[in-house]
C-alpha cells in the first residue's frame, strides 16, 4: 500500500489508536492500544500492563481468532476543529506468538516505545493488521 507523505508522517507521529473487533454475533469492541507501522503492516502487542484475564484469553484476541476483520482508527482531536483529522483503516488481523513477523513488530515497538524495551514482549502474542482500506479525513 503506498501512502502519501502526509498520511505516513501522521501515522509515525501517532502514539494511539483505537482497535475495534467484533465476535462472531457481530458484537463489537473498542479497545485503545499502542501500534507500530512498518509501511506495510500494523503491530499491537499484547503487552504487561496489568489485565483482568490472562494474556490469551482477552476478548480481542478470541474476536480476532474468530472473526479476523479488523477496523483501526488514528485520530486527532484539538479545540480548533480546523486541526481535526483520522486515518481509518480496514483490514484483516492476525495473532503472531513467533516468528520474523513477530520478531519485527517487536524491534519497531521498542523503538518507538521506550517502555516496550524493559517489557517481554517477544514472549507474548502480537497483533499484526494488514490493511485492505485506509481513508483519511482532515488535514494531516
Amino acid at each position: 500500500m503506498r501512502l502519501k507523505r502526509t498520511v505516513a508522517a501522521f501515522l509515525g507521529a501517532a502514539r494511539v489508536a483505537h482497535l475495534a473487533t467484533a465476535d462472531v454475533l457481530g458484537q463489537p469492541l473498542v479497545i485503545p492500544i499502542c501500534f507500530a507501522f512498518d509501511g506495510k503492516e500494523f503491530f499491537s502487542p499484547i503487552d504487561e500492563k496489568p489485565k483482568r484475564t490472562p494474556p490469551r484469553k482477552l476478548k480481542r484476541l478470541r474476536n480476532i481468532a474468530a472473526n479476523p476483520n479488523v477496523s483501526l482508527i488514528i485520530d486527532r482531536y484539538d479545540e480548533n476543529w480546523q486541526r481535526l483529522a483520522y486515518v481509518l483503516i480496514r483490514g484483516s488481523a492476525k495473532i503472531l506468538l513467533r516468528g520474523a513477523r513477530h520478531r519485527r513488530g517487536v524491534y519497531l515497538l521498542r523503538r518507538k516505545y521506550p517502555q516496550y524495551r524493559s517489557m517481554a514482549i517477544n514472549d507474548r502474542p502480537m497483533i499484526v493488521i494488514t490493511p485492505k482500506q485506509l481513508t483519511n479525513w482532515g488535514e494531516l
